[in-house]
Parts: C-alpha cells; sequence; structure tokens
C-alpha cells in the first residue's frame, strides 16, 4: 500500500497530470508523468499563469495514481492488475523527483501480462518519461 501522502485521490490531481503530463505507452500500460521544473529554470518565461498546486511545490514527495477500466476485465482481474502494479510503483517512486506526479493507466493486455512484463514496461516507460526531449528539426 502507498502512504497517504504519495496517493492520488481527486480527479482534478489525475486530469492535471494526464493533460500536462509526459505519456508513454509501452506494452500493457500506459504512464503519464510530470515532473515539476528545476529550481534552476526560468519561470516568467512560460507563457502560462503561475499555477500553486500541491504537485508543483518540490517539498511534496512524489505521487502517483492508477486507472484500470473495466476493459481490463471484470473486478477480480481489475483489482488484481492494480494490486500489482501499486506493488511495483511502490518501489520506483522513491526515485522519482520529488513533487512528481505519476498515473499508470493499465491497458486490456495488462490483465494477461505477468509480473515481470508489467514491470519491464513500467521500467521503461518511466525512463522514457523522464528523458529529457529531443528537439525535432522542422
Amino acid at each position: 500500500m502507498l502512504a497517504a501522502a504519495q496517493r492520488l485521490r481527486r480527479s482534478t490531481d489525475f486530469a492535471a497530470a494526464v493533460r500536462g503530463g509526459r505519456r508513454v505507452g509501452r506494452g500493457a500500460i500506459v504512464v503519464h508523468l510530470t515532473v515539476p521544473p528545476t529550481t534552476g529554470a526560468s519561470t516568467t518565461t512560460s507563457p502560462e499563469p503561475a499555477r500553486d498546486t500541491v504537485a508543483e511545490q518540490p517539498s511534496v514527495p512524489a505521487r502517483a495514481g492508477f486507472v484500470v477500466s473495466k476493459a481490463v476485465g471484470n473486478a477480480v482481474v481489475r483489482n488484481k492488475v492494480k494490486r500489482r502494479l501499486r506493488a511495483l510503483v511502490r518501489e520506483r517512486l522513491s526515485a522519482l523527483p520529488l513533487g512528481s506526479t505519476l498515473v499508470v493507466r493499465a491497458l486490456p493486455a495488462s490483465a494477461e501480462a505477468s509480473y515481470s512484463r508489467l514491470a519491464t514496461d513500467l521500467d521503461s516507460a518511466i525512463a522514457v518519461a523522464r528523458a529529457p526531449r529531443e528537439r525535432r528539426s522542422r
């Protein structure tokens, strides 16, 4: 089980992570990761107005939430997938920067996926989401 301070509970927190985070799909899961800006970055150049949310405060621990829809399976299958994902994220949450928000969405393939495959997919998705974005020339 995740600590209360590490769980996403409000739909607005989920929506902010899904809309504002970096989305990466790998195998049986999709990860939405929002990392707060570094302290050395200039915040005055952003076109968006300044927001004061809990997720952006650097002293707040990294938080995680899970989305497992009925497309994954019946209640028994959904809860099994959610328990597996929660255990995997609990081990990896401390490696994320403070104030990060992670939403893990299970795809229907996660119902038949093994624990080790879910772990591999999660590690790969988080690594890609944390990597700096490459500038594409057009």
